[in-house]
């Protein structure tokens, strides 16, 4: 069993490592500068510099595959990558990649929002989640009504991320309610110039998500992603494609967390001594760095699998590895806050913007609770075992 990586993947992630600490850690103090004056982090053309920096260098497309343009790395690539990035809290992406479930556009959609979303000229966004519809995804009420050759869509969507910025689409409608789930749920490529509207939604982090608003949205038989009825597997495509990234991105985040926590430590100093000689401190840290080390074997098994299997075994440690980093992530950066102390509180420090941006991730692509249940109903239905890949 060999753990250490290739030549080339050590190659790749070094070369992820020092751009992200070269050209996106020293933006940290602006963005935090700008986040406290309530203006965005990082501007459009500021983020657009930034993924240009990296397409010079060949970094585009981290998954796209070679064929459309992209790099085409495998998952456990792409998780390492991901821990790189999530090492900075500056509101950072590679460009050039396009949701999974556009590959299954025709010809002519591609040509319109396939290529050029991978090209960066076209922004999308997934419509699924409902004011009354977010892990019971079946439960979506928005319509679409057949008039002659078009659809007519209405209804409204909530906690889209990029809703805001995007400028199309991909909105589950239902088009037969007694069929539901099982065949009357269709997707639609829908131009925000085709009639619906955005409003940004305030949250505790700075995640801007919005509420789509479709009234009486005419939409052509073109614009149909797929087939009639094939909606909701297309969803549950998307919503399963890479969980193994949210605790990846985690699980950088906990990595430099720790090291904050670690040099806090060695030069504050109580009662004549620096904290890190107190067992309290270094309990938290020792138990950060447990989790840290099992989080990270979680996530990259779970890539792995991706990578090789691809069925049940995959999900189910992709659940696995969300639940753990989730929940462990938001233990780590209160241990790091507590370090810190009052100064870990601050708006001066970006301790406290991780703790907002970390909680997050026990809710999105699938809450605590539904990877709770994922699991147990694998284990309770026989679909794994609890001896795991090894048998």
């Amino acid at each position: 069993m060999d753990f250490s990586l290739t030549t080339e993947e050590r190659e790749i992630r070094d070369w992820v490592r020092t751009f992200i600490r070269r050209e996106v850690m020293p933006l940290e103090q602006e963005v935090l500068r700008r986040e406290r004056a309530g203006q965005p982090g990082l501007t459009a053309d500021e983020r657009d510099e930034l993924q240009l920096k990296a397409k010079a260098a060949g970094f585009w497309g981290l998954q796209t595959p070679e064929s459309h343009g992209g790099m085409g790395l495998s998952a456990v690539m792409t998780a390492l990558l991901m821990v790189e990035i999530g090492k900075t809290f500056v509101p950072f992406q590679f460009g050039g990649d396009a949701d999974n479930i556009l590959y299954h556009a025709n010809e002519e959609q591609q040509q319109c929002y396939l290529l050029p979303t991978i090209a960066g000229e076209r922004k999308s966004c997934f419509a699924i989640t409902e004011p009354g519809a977010g892990s019971d995804a079946k439960a979506i009420r928005t319509s679409a009504r057949k008039d002659g050759t078009d659809w007519i869509i209405n209804g409204e969507k909530t906690f889209i991320t990029g809703g805001n910025e995007a400028d199309f689409a991909m909105v589950f409608a239902v088009t037969d309610p007694e069929r539901g789930a099982n065949g009357g749920v269709t997707c639609f490529l829908v131009d925000r110039d085709m009639g619906w509207k955005s409003e940004p939604i305030d949250t505790m982090g700075e995640w801007a998500p919005a509420a789509l608003i479709f009234d009486n949205v005419r939409v052509p038989d073109s614009q149909i992603l797929g087939e009639v009825g094939n909606g909701f597997q297309l969803a549950m495509q998307w919503i399963g494609r890479g969980r193994y990234l949210i605790p990846a991105r985690a699980l950088g985040s906990c990595e430099r967390l720790l090291e904050m926590g670690i040099d806090y430590a060695n030069t504050r100093e109580t009662f004549g001594k620096p904290i890190a000689d107190r067992q309290a401190i270094q309990w938290m840290i020792a138990d950060s760095s447990v989790e840290i080390e099992a989080l990270r074997w979680l996530v990259l098994h779970a890539a792995w699998l991706v990578d090789t299997d691809g069925g049940v075994a995959s999900r189910h440690a992709q659940s696995i590895a969300k639940l753990y980093g989730a929940t462990k992530a938001n233990e780590i950066v209160d241990r790091v806050l507590q370090i810190h102390g009052g100064m870990g509180y601050t708006r001066e420090l970006p301790i406290e913007r991780w703790y907002r941006e970390l909680r997050l991730a026990r809710i999105y692509e699938g809450t605590d609770e539904i990877q709770r249940r994922t699991i147990a109903n694998n284990l309770l239905r026989g679909k794994v075992k609890p001896t795991g890949s090894l048998g």
